[in-house]
């Protein structure tokens, strides 16, 4: 999309024309934050709750945003409105500011950009391979921009025919780079991970809608043996919705195929965003 708005600093700029000086912390460190939400048919998917783990995140790494949530509200609405795009993605960045010596946090820096989304791709996608690898984020809590080691691992994801990595720290399960996962038990009880995560948006809600349709729902630590056992493991994110795991490190989840359980909880959660 030609002539498409961003926002640099609360100013409405054209994106191909949207910059920041190369001192940016964000730049020379990668230190900075950022969250990402959904807009379809025009409606803010989850939008509070994002905003929520914004402020939050910010706050983590002594970051001052300089604008409260109601402005930040309207200055996404507009560039949305401005934009014209029905089914749109917007991410929200707060960069560590102009440091003369690389490594003092400034004023951070506020960059909100809005592009397109292919909505289709998200209801009822494929279901997917893992391979697991021994790995823990730093500050996992926080939504950093810093994917160092998601990066640095795809070439080893791709030789292993699977579409992304979920990390565990020594035989306890974390979470995939850009998502949570979950595992149906044998009993029909829905578990993820408690601890040292990314606590997410979607994550969230499948907890809320698992336990308002009578599922008992874990939040544990998991072993690789838990997950290599499992019928049923799926991953969730803010553009990947619910997507089933059918194979990990090689090997077959359940029966090969999309569980019952999995299938359900990714009706409601249509649902609910519908």
């Amino acid at each position: 999309m030609e002539n498409k708005y961003a926002i640099v600093n609360g100013d409405f700029v054209k994106e191909s024309e949207a910059k920041i000086h190369i001192s940016d912390l964000s730049v020379q460190r990668g230190y900075g934050v950022f969250d990402f939400f959904k807009v379809i048919h025009n409606g803010f998917i989850f939008l509070e709750d994002h905003l929520d783990r914004f402020y939050f995140s910010a706050e983590k790494l002594r970051l001052n945003p300089g604008i409260g949530r109601s402005e930040l509200k309207e200055l996404v609405t507009e560039l949305h409105e401005r934009n014209g795009i029905p089914h749109a993605g917007i991410r929200i960045t707060l960069t560590g500011g102009y440091a003369a010596d690389g490594y003092t946090v400034t004023k951070p820096n506020l960059l909100i950009t809005h592009a397109p989304l292919n909505i289709h791709s998200m209801y009822g996608a494929s279901p997917i391979h893992l391979i697991t690898y021994n790995h823990q984020r730093q500050m996992p809590e926080v939504k950093t921009i810093d994917y160092l080691m998601a990066i640095w691992l795809q070439p080893l994801v791709k030789e292993n025919n699977a579409q992304d990595v979920l990390y565990h720290h020594n035989g306890i399960l974390r979470e995939c780079p850009r998502a949570n996962f979950f595992i149906v038990t044998k009993d029909g009880i829905i578990a993820t991970p408690k601890d040292h995560i990314l606590k997410g948006i979607t994550r969230k809600q499948i907890i809320a809608n698992a336990l308002a349709n009578g599922y008992v729902v874990e939040e544990r630590d998991i072993t690789l043996e838990e997950l290599y056992n499992a019928p049923e493991v799926f991953i969730t994110s803010s553009t990947k919705n619910i997507l089933p795991v059918v194979k990990i490190d090689g090997q077959q989840v359940g029966k090969g195929n999309i569980g019952p359980h999995t299938s359900k909880m990714r009706e409601i959660l249509n649902d609910t965003m519908r």
